[in-house]
């Protein structure tokens, strides 16, 4: 018996139909578990009809209670927001499904494997960011030593940011970022997402209050149309969020595109999440 294909983590796109019958259908074997997580993940690889990946498979019954989503409601949430991605045509989150596992019912991703050379977020002296970084804002370093956080002013790093926007992110830290080797990025770790209020917090402030570039208002006009009643996206998102999540999903599309802007931190909530990385 031939061993299966093993399929490169970075190479794959949400255009491939197999992948995501891969990742629904494949026999899921555990392989260990992410220990720095905050709610039980575990990783895993997924074989189908003589293909193999490595994903990451999070449990609903590993999920921690939080005092403002409902219970057993994270996975759900991570498959809406690579639905989300998909809708954009960016592929800013890898595959995900829902599907059973060897611990009851969750979500399945794609392993996606890092380019440690690259460097997306920095802390430097000064006041100002240099040529080609974006400001967040200043961090204590130790014995009464501020430096300032910045994050660097690359498009992936944009189009993530409107896509948080969208889908309200309110924990997109610098370890949910993965550059890979063949120069894309994905974001991941989407449990706490649509939250019906304004919780965004997130490091990407860097464009905040700047105009949206034209692909960006481009792609939210195309969501707004798929969030419609009766459009494909509402209805898949409809049985992963509530009707009040949707609602407000389709709300802050709108306002994206009357505002023309980045979004501002509102004052109403911590804008950066701690900690940040």
């Amino acid at each position: 018996m031939s061993a299966p294909e093993r399929i490169p983590p970075g190479s794959v796109t949400t255009a491939d139909p197999a992948l995501a019958d891969l990742l629904a259908h494949g026999a899921l074997t555990v392989r260990g578990r992410i220990r720095d997580a905050s709610n039980a993940a575990l990783y895993c690889t997924v074989a189908h009809e003589g293909r193999e990946a490595a994903c990451v498979y999070k449990p609903v019954a590993g999920e921690r209670p939080l005092w403002d989503f409902p219970d057993g409601s994270l996975a759900r949430r991570e498959v809406a927001a690579y639905e989300v991605s998909r809708a954009t045509g960016w592929d800013l989150v890898p595959p995900t499904v829902l599907r059973d596992g060897p611990y009851g019912e969750g979500m399945c991703q794609l392993w996606v494997e890092t380019a440690p050379e690259s460097e997306l977020l920095a802390l430097v002296d000064g006041e100002e960011p240099g040529p080609g970084w974006k400001a967040i804002g200043f961090a204590e370093v130790g014995e009464g030593r501020t430096a300032l956080l910045v994050h660097a002013d690359d498009e992936r790093l944009r189009r993530l940011a409107v896509l948080d926007a969208v889908i309200n992110n309110a924990d997109r830290k610098g370890g949910h970022l993965l550059p890979t080797a063949e120069g894309r990025l994905y974001g991941i770790d989407h449990g706490v997402t649509f939250n019906a209020e304004n919780k965004l917090r997130t490091l990407l402030w860097g464009w905040a209050g700047q105009p949206l570039t034209a692909e960006a208002v481009e792609v939210l006009r195309g969501l707004r149309s798929a969030l419609e009643d009766g459009g494909r996206l509402a209805a898949t998102l409809s049985g992963l969020i509530t009707a009040a999540e949707l609602d407000a999903t389709r709300a802050r599309t709108e306002a994206l595109l009357e505002s023309g802007t980045h979004p501002e931190p509102s004052g109403e909530w911590p804008a950066i999440p701690w900690p940040p990385v």
